[in-house]
């Protein structure tokens, strides 16, 4: 009988696991070894079941493993690895994208990052939570379940009540809504467009595992970009409680140096073009870079507080630490009252509160 290994899959309403997994193991580039797959429901139960060897590998949401490392590591387990997020943007479900919103339209969001960033592309429109919504409009109690509000928000869109609500695209897919979407994306597809850093931990998949787990299997089953984007958001936000990660927009992607150059062009970007070109225009090496991006908003989206690094890959893990002492550092001097040169000066606030 042909051995094989088990690897349980959990589920969040906005990264689905297990079809992802059903997905990779059907195509072309799946391992050669039999991999069965199963469901757990969740990530202590997943630990208990590689405790005690019922499965070998648990694919779970990034976001999930966030601030429960010391469960995984009293497991006796580690993050061996991690997939490639695929739709990891946040959609508009509306008639209209945002540019074309009309003045005073309400759209609903449960994302504190992605409001903010709502408030700062577009003003003039009405930006809520559900929770606020309905405490104004004197609704009812509304669903706590995922599945259930978004229902209820795509109920008011269809009544007219909101102009339309954000979501993530996990959540619209197994929603199985047919309302018209419109793509929140980090790069707009026009210069002026605005842009949406996505949350932190958005659409990706890590693989726990017991430790001694072998080295080859994982990377039959794991993506560099993947891996890269794990070890990238775990070393700069993994110490951060939940109440900052839900303000925190965070990117980490590799990008081809081709690319790189075209939208520099495009951009007019002369910062990253000389990442990639020498200064007579050549191409300096055609190693895959990897891109960080990283901002916070104020609570009005009038004030942003941004990093932005493209780095070799080979050179990522130091400029890893590199860039989390420069945004400790950003973060410490935004933060501050700003002194006064003469001590009749007005006081001045800090240019951002982290605490809004």
């Amino acid at each position: 009988m042909e051995e094989g290994l088990t690897l349980a899959t959990l589920d969040s309403h906005d990264c689905p696991v297990g079809s992802r997994m059903a997905s990779f193991l059907s195509s072309e580039g799946s391992p050669e070894f039999r991999i069965d797959l199963t469901q757990t429901q969740s990530l202590e139960d997943g630990l208990r079941r590689l405790e005690t060897g019922d499965i070998d590998i648990l694919a779970s949401p990034a976001q999930m493993i966030h601030g429960n490392m010391m469960a995984v590591l009293q497991a006796e387990c580690k993050v061996i690895g991690a997939r490639t997020p695929v739709r990891p943007y946040p959609v508009l479900v509306s008639e209209n994208k945002l540019q074309y919103q009309p003045k005073s339209a309400i759209l609903l969001c449960d994302s504190k990052l992605i409001r903010r960033q709502l408030r700062r592309a577009r003003r003039g429109i009405r930006i809520l939570s559900p929770q606020a919504y309905a405490h104004f409009e004197g609704i009812g109690p509304i669903p706590d379940d995922q599945l259930s509000l978004t229902g209820w928000m795509e109920g008011l869109r269809e009544s007219g009540d909101i102009d339309g609500f954000v979501i993530t695209r996990g959540l619209y897919d197994r929603c199985q809504l047919v309302s018209r979407r419109h793509s929140l994306l980090p790069d707009g597809l026009n210069e002026g467009d605005p842009r949406f850093i996505p949350p932190a931990y958005s659409d990706l998949v890590v693989f726990v595992a017991r430790n001694r787990f072998p080295i080859s299997i994982a990377e039959e089953i794991s993506e560099k970009e993947g891996e890269t984007a794990w070890w990238v958001q775990n070393s700069m936000i993994g110490s951060l409680d939940n109440e900052s990660l839900e303000k925190m927009g965070i990117m980490v992607r590799h990008r081809q140096v081709r690319s790189l150059i075209k939208q520099a062009e495009s951009t007019r970007d002369l910062t990253l073009e000389q990442v990639c070109l020498d200064p007579d225009g050549e191409v300096i090496e055609e190693e895959v870079h990897v891109e960080i991006r990283m901002e916070r908003l104020s609570k009005d989206g009038k004030r942003t507080v941004g990093l932005h690094r493209v780095i070799r890959y080979s050179d990522f893990e130091r400029a890893t630490v590199a860039s989390l002492r420069d945004w400790e550092t950003i973060l410490k001097e935004v933060s501050r009252d700003v002194p006064k040169d003469f001590h009749d000066d007005p006081d001045s606030p800090p240019f951002i509160h982290l605490d809004d």
